[in-house]
């Protein structure tokens, strides 16, 4: 149940806060004080579009929290399988909506707008203006005939819905075999060649990065011996080196120590230079005669490296050990070679697939066969008890040419509205007010399969009056027993039976239009009756047919 709902800067609301109840919520209002602003905020608090157009001019942002109580079991389960679970019963909701963004809240965790739907679905069920121009379509008469043939039919649908997308993946999977013998051996032979190639090059992992620095080095000895060369000369072969100024500078700092102690360190390290130097032109020296190579492992180095890249163009790096163009290619090889007995069992599943879809569709089939006589006999009761005086209806199963995931039936609702006329098909018969009474009437059939909390009904009213009208509030107010019901009415006969009636209001303060709604005590519900009644003309009679309209819908 909607317990509350607050609005704020939410186009002409500056601030709002509604505390709803059970039962029957009625808000009215004159033309154009905002009373579908309030939905349109409810319907953007739980994950609608809602962009910066509903941001009231002047302020940075909207505000909508909605708080729910949840105690139905069925409800409850639904929630927590979209991660929602109550605190203590509660689900607080909050949406902020900014220019090109918007922040929305469950129970104080951050979540998607989608997901924000989702729980919204679960929740608030809302009948807009034009909804019951949905009855008009096929696929919604087949989704209202489902939803009354109930549990059995919903689960049926799961499994139907399975069984067809497993029926799609094995035609695809059959048609994957379409090769002649001729095309399967020639992509056979191929492949063939393809994996003697891969297998043939006996790439080793990290080969590439081995071989390019091997390459580097040898391509750039000539240099790298011409350096080294120059450098064994710094250091012990030249007229002039580094290692005879060091043996030098050796004897001359040996000769003074003895006088001079604090030279003791400089001489140690003189002797450790020359050990360095040493070792150096060993290491230079040995690396020269090591890495010395024949020009033929040059040549073939290069020749290695460019397979390497050829190989890279039509397989990807076979150097990288994560590389599947071998394994892919031998699956491939497998699936050639036993072609026709793959075909054969892909064709063997498509048929077991299809079976299989044909059990679900045939059991939707007699499910909804089963439970069209029955809604339309309740439906027929319903459209009576909303002043239809002579009604017939039939719902039709009827045959598709081809089965989908919610089976393979259409559902053609017929009505005839007269005595003497023969069943025809709803669309062409029924007016915008019938139709309107004709969901009505759905409604309230559903209210006690319907597990969602709440249902909102914005100006159901249309094309209706008089005793028809209040037959129609008479229908709210059956199905506000089963669940919490808010409606905006322009009709005092449907706002009559109202457990809490709200009025919406339109002002002008400070050179800006402001609506407010208030919660009416009995007076004031009787004065906005008296209102929807007469108009301005507010007499003692009219108030006097307001109460007993009022009190009437009570007994």
């Amino acid at each position: 149940m909607l317990l509350s709902c607050h609005v704020k800067n939410f186009a002409l609301i500056e601030e709002a806060k509604v505390e709803f109840g059970p039962g029957l919520n009625v808000l009215t209002g004159e033309t154009g004080a905002g009373k579908s602003i309030l939905i349109d905020a409810i319907n953007a608090g739980l994950g609608n579009r809602a962009g910066a157009q509903f941001i009231r001019r002047g302020a940075e942002e909207a505000l909508i929290e909605l708080v729910f109580s949840v105690d139905d079991p069925g409800v409850l389960t639904s929630l927590e399988a979209l991660g929602v679970v109550p605190d203590e019963g509660v689900v607080i909701i909050s949406r902020r909506i900014y220019p090109g963004r918007s922040i929305q809240r469950i129970n104080d965790e951050s979540v998607t707008s989608a997901r924000l739907r989702d729980v919204g679905e679960v929740l608030l069920d809302i009948h807009g203006q034009h909804e019951h121009q949905s009855l008009l379509k096929p696929h919604r008469q087949l989704e209202i005939l489902d939803e009354y043939a109930g549990e059995a039919c919903r689960k049926e649908k799961e499994a139907m819905a399975a069984a067809y997308h497993l029926y799609k993946e094995s035609v695809a999977a059959a048609e994957g075999f379409s090769l002649s013998e001729e095309d399967r051996l020639r992509q056979l032979d191929f492949l063939n060649y393809e994996i003697h190639e891969i297998e043939a090059a006996a790439v080793r992992p990290g080969e590439r990065d081995e071989l390019t620095a091997r390459y580097r080095e040898m391509s750039s000895f000539e240099k790298t011996e011409e350096g080294l060369g120059k450098a064994l000369q710094f250091l012990s072969e030249g007229r002039e080196n580094a290692e005879d100024f060091l043996m030098q500078a050796y004897r001359e700092v040996s000769r003074i120590v003895s006088n001079a102690p604090a030279m003791q360190d400089v001489l140690d390290a003189l002797n450790t230079a020359e050990d360095i130097l040493s070792d150096s032109e060993k290491e230079i020296r040995g690396y020269l005669e090591e890495s010395r190579f024949d020009p033929q492992e040059l040549h073939d180095a290069e020749k290695r490296l460019d397979e390497l890249n050829r190989l890279e163009l039509k397989y990807g790096d076979l150097c990288d050990p994560e590389n599947t163009a071998l394994a892919k290619r031998e699956e491939e090889r497998d699936r050639l070679e036993d072609y026709a007995a793959r075909r054969e069992e892909s064709i063997k599943q498509k048929e077991l697939a299809a079976s299989r879809m044909k059990v679900h569709a045939d059991a939707l089939t007699s499910l909804r066969k089963k439970a069209a006589p029955k809604l339309d006999a309740e439906l027929e009761k319903a459209l009576k008890g909303l002043n239809f005086l002579s009604v017939q209806v039939k719902t039709e199963v009827t045959p598709l040419s081809s089965a989908g995931p919610d089976g393979q039936d259409g559902a053609l609702f017929t009505i005839s509205l007269n005595p003497g006329e023969a069943l025809t098909p709803l669309q062409k018969v029924a007016s915008g007010g019938e139709l309107s009474r004709i969901m009505l009437a759905i409604k309230t059939i559903l209210a006690d399969r319907d597990r969602i909390p709440t249902v909102i009904f914005d100006e159901i009213d249309s094309g209706i009056s008089g005793k028809t009208a209040q037959m129609v509030g008479q229908k709210l107010k059956e199905i506000s027993r089963y669940r919490q019901v808010l409606l905006i009415t322009h009709l005092p006969q449907i706002a009559a039976p109202a457990d809490r009636h709200y009025e919406i209001s339109k002002e002008s303060r400070n050179n800006r239009t402001i609506t407010d709604v208030t919660l009416l005590d009995e007076n004031g519900a009787l004065r906005e009756l008296a209102r929807l009644m007469g108009g301005t003309l507010q007499s003692e009679s009219v108030m006097q047919a307001a109460r007993e309209l009022k009190y009437d819908t009570k007994k």
